[in-house]
């Protein structure tokens, strides 16, 4: 893809300079087209997929942008198709072993052995879309003693928006 990631976009240097620099951030415009771009794409998967198919690892890098910064989902490493109506297994995929996901985006419940479901993709979109405006990986140093992604914008929530709005928003 032209545009590579949107990871790419939110946080690393500049590959075509040699001031090391961001990248010129997205505009809010650009940002938004792109959340609309992955909901659009999930909505897909989970309620036109026949069965459904969970994706399992949406973040930023898992998201291409083309040369309109359009946004497609990609790496289905690891997803699960879910059940079908009568509720039988579409594939054995009861074989994976350990956490499906990312550190930051993985739903609470997969920590504690709940099952794959639509909520989980649901759950990785909403930090998705936090960190597309806020700038702030959900991994970032300065989520320690318990401060998450989610925690720091609900403290600013919502008188102070603003002030956590990432700065490269223009």
């Amino acid at each position: 893809m032209p545009n590579q990631s949107l990871d790419k976009w939110l946080h690393e240097i500049n590959p075509d300079s040699d001031v090391s620099r961001p990248i010129p951030g997205l505009t809010l415009l650009q940002r938004l087209n792109i959340a609309v771009n992955v909901a659009d794409a999930m909505d897909y998967l989970h309620n036109n997929c026949e069965p459904p198919i969970v994706h399992c690892d949406l973040k930023p890098s898992n998201i291409l942008l083309n040369e309109d910064f359009v946004a497609c989902v990609g790496d289905f490493g690891i997803p699960k198709i879910l059940s079908d109506s009568e509720g039988d297994p579409v594939i054995n995929s009861n074989t994976f072993t350990g956490i499906r996901g990312t550190v930051g985006y993985v739903a609470p419940e997969y920590g504690e052995g709940g099952q794959v479901s639509l909520c989980g993709d649901v759950f990785s979109f909403g930090v998705l879309l936090l960190e597309m405006f806020t700038g702030k990986s959900p991994t970032d140093a300065m989520f320690v003693d318990g401060l998450t992604l989610q925690g720091f914008v609900e403290i600013a929530f919502p008188e102070k928006l603003m002030d956590i709005v990432d700065t490269a928003v223009h």
